[in-house]
């Protein structure tokens, strides 16, 4: 059986040109080289896994290649390269400070640097996790550090800069490493996957690199952890159900319900995110990045700092197109003030429940411009000013009004000019009004072509056939723009009964709630059958839900129910676990 090799080992970079994410980096070290210009000593911090250790191994080896290419790359082909590539090198040695770290380890150190190289040009030293060394190795390394032999390089790693003495730091070349960005995370994924022969969605590699958090090393081992799990093809559900990650459905669906006003639906939507398992507050923090990347989607200029895919990018654009600026930046404090609060709450799902409905008081659209009016005489003047459906005739104004069309001034009984404090042109006070605290008074030409606008009835005879046609074409049409709708309403083909009632089934009762498609559906049906006088009846089919352990608890139940001796043990053993 052939031994398996890990991601992050099979594909480590060997060249400068394949390290990932570091270009700045790669660049300076391989004009230092270039010009013959490097230092004794060099300093490689960052976090975890962005290469640090590889860049001083590719670095190590190309400056005791006997012949580099015109890129200042290893040739791979000369003594020392292969013996570099055997790990039969003796002039590049690795020491581990995290097991390493007493004086006497540095000391005999510095016997080994007085050796000069056999083969090639240079003796290197690679320190890694240095700050691990005590403070009597540091001193005791700092002379040598200064002023090592001409042949002697020394390359220090480290995680933790702020540890290492000011003494050691002046001595050295530092090179700070950033965090990976998602975008290249994702494509070196997708470049080992058509290297391994696996088939992977992209925003399922996306979910990867986000959970990576910058580091390639954690990205490639959840890759090989998602490949024993699902294979060779690796989907977007196998992973957040592997990784458990929340679906980004759920954070689309509870936007949308907030801009429905749709309470029920937004409780229901919450409770089963919990009741899957998963923890409020991350919840949370998930909405308010959800949010955030929406209010990224307003402008095309800074799109690109989401950290999804293309495809999502898309999604949050359109959904920003329906939310204000205003919703957004005050939903996102409402968000993150939740998350601040989160811990102190005594009822942490009632403080979470708060928060989304606050949200659904913020104002979802842009408001009208408001004609304001300056106040006249008494503050309620417009008291005496209401709505009457049921007018004289002779009351051109459809006003019921004490006072005559022309306000006066109770004080001194004289008139008053209305002046409109914008273009200082005269008010009609007939004129529509838009201001927000009074009552809007309806032109009544405005108001007669309303009412009097004819409804055309349309009851052309249809098949089940061609209702079956335009539905499939519907749910067609709109897979991309509305992928939750569709795949409830999909799943089912509608029945024609008696009397124009179309019968159709739907998995979630959220979809029969979503207003604004569901109108869309009947708007469709009415066009394509030429049939305004159907009725929709919908029949909420229940699907059984997978019972995932996510919680301790949940998981100690789940491993009772499947052998009470767990349950035995554990009474007759009187353990009490805190589950």
């Amino acid at each position: 059986m052939e031994n398996f090799i890990v991601s992050a080992r099979k594909y480590r970079p060997s060249t400068f040109e394949s390290v990932v994410g570091q270009q700045a980096i790669t660049s300076t070290l391989q004009n230092a080289i270039r010009n013959n210009t490097l230092a004794q000593a060099f300093l490689f911090c960052g976090p975890r896994g962005v290469g640090k250790t590889t860049c001083a191994r590719i670095m190590a080896k190309t400056i005791n290649c006997l012949h580099p290419t015109d890129d200042m790359e290893a040739c791979n082909e000369c003594e020392s390269c292969v013996s570099f590539n055997n790990n039969a090198s003796f002039n590049i040695f690795e020491l581990d400070a995290a097991s390493n770290s007493g004086v006497d380890d540095i000391r005999a150190l510095i016997d080994q640097v007085r050796i000069p190289p056999q083969i090639g040009k240079y003796k290197v030293y690679i320190i890694d996790e240095v700050h691990m060394l005590s403070g009597a190795a540091f001193n005791a390394f700092l002379k040598t550090l200064e002023e090592p032999p001409a042949y002697a390089k020394f390359i220090l790693a480290t995680t933790e800069k702020h540890k290492i003495l000011p003494t050691i730091l002046s001595r050295c070349q530092i090179f700070d490493f950033k965090r990976i960005t998602v975008e290249d995370i994702t494509k070196h994924l997708q470049n080992i996957a058509a290297k391994e022969g696996v088939t992977a969605e992209e925003e399922a590699l996306n979910i990867i690199a986000q959970k990576a958090d910058g580091a390639l090393r954690d990205a490639l081992s959840i890759f090989d952890q998602m490949v024993s799990f699902s294979g060779n093809n690796i989907t977007y559900k196998d992973v957040i159900a592997n990784l458990n990650v929340l679906d980004y459905e759920y954070y689309f669906g509870m936007v949308e319900n907030i801009l429905a006003n749709d309470i029920n639906s937004i409780l229901l939507l919450l409770n089963e995110v919990i009741n899957k398992g998963f923890d409020p507050q991350n919840f949370i923090q998930g909405m308010a990045n959800h949010l955030r990347n929406l209010l990224l989607g307003k402008d095309q200029r800074v799109v690109d700092l989401m950290e999804v895919s293309n495809q999502l990018k898309a999604r949050y654009t359109k959904q920003a197109e329906r939310c204000s600026t205003e919703f957004l930046l005050k939903s996102l404090d409402i968000a993150n003030e939740c998350d601040i609060n989160f811990r102190s709450a005594n009822n942490k799902r009632l403080h979470l429940e708060i928060a989304l409905l606050k949200m659904v008081a913020v104002p979802t659209a842009k408001k009208e411009e408001i004609n304001s009016l300056p106040p006249v005489g008494r503050n309620d003047m417009t008291e005496n000013v209401r709505r009457n459906d049921n007018v004289p005739a002779n009351n051109p104004n459809g006003l019921v009004n004490k006072n005559p069309v022309n306000p006066v001034n109770p004080v001194n009984n004289n008139p008053v000019n209305l002046v409109n404090p914008v273009n200082n042109n005269p008010v009609n006070p007939v004129q529509r009004v838009k201001r927000a605290g009074t009552i809007s008074i309806l032109d009544e030409a405005e108001k007669k072509k309303t009412e009097e606008a004819p409804v055309e009835v349309r009851n052309n005879p249809f098949t089940q056939e061609m209702l079956v046609g335009a539905w499939t074409k519907f749910v067609e049409d709109n897979k991309n723009t509305s992928p939750n709708f569709v795949a409830g309403i999909g799943k089912y083909q509608p029945t024609l009964k008696e009397n124009n009632e179309i019968h159709f089934e739907a998995d979630n009762i959220l979809v029969i709630k979503d207003v604004n498609n569901m109108g869309r559906l009947r708007e469709h049906l009415s066009k394509s059958l030429d049939n305004n006088q159907f009725t929709l009846v919908h029949h909420v089919v229940e699907t059984p839900k997978d019972d995932i352990a996510y919680t301790d608890r949940s998981k100690f139940e789940k491993m009772a129910e499947m052998n009470p001796n767990v349950l035995t043990l554990k009474k007759g053993l009187g353990l009490n676990i805190d589950i």
